[in-house]
């Protein structure tokens, strides 16, 4: 279990200035990165135990985060 946040920019450093580009041009893409956000800070609590949490929920949440970073990296790479 990691205690350190999956930013965006930390998590696709190649790419910080093409993601601040993209969440002022294009709505999608600042929808995904606020949803992926919010994910992210959520796990973040439950790793540092700010947040108790069963595993179901924790698991399901660490999916939805993969799903998210995946949709943001195709649009990266357009």
């Amino acid at each position: 279990m990691s205690h350190v946040p999956h930013e965006l920019a930390e998590e696709f450093p190649a790419f910080k200035d093409a993601i601040h580009t993209l969440k002022q041009t294009s709505p999608h893409f600042a929808n995904l990165a606020d949803e992926y956000h919010e994910v992210n800070r959520a796990i973040h609590r439950y790793e540092t135990r700010v947040e108790a949490v069963d595993e179901r929920p924790e698991q399901g949440l660490r999916l939805k985060r993969m799903v998210l970073k995946d949709q943001i990296y195709a649009m990266l790479k357009r």
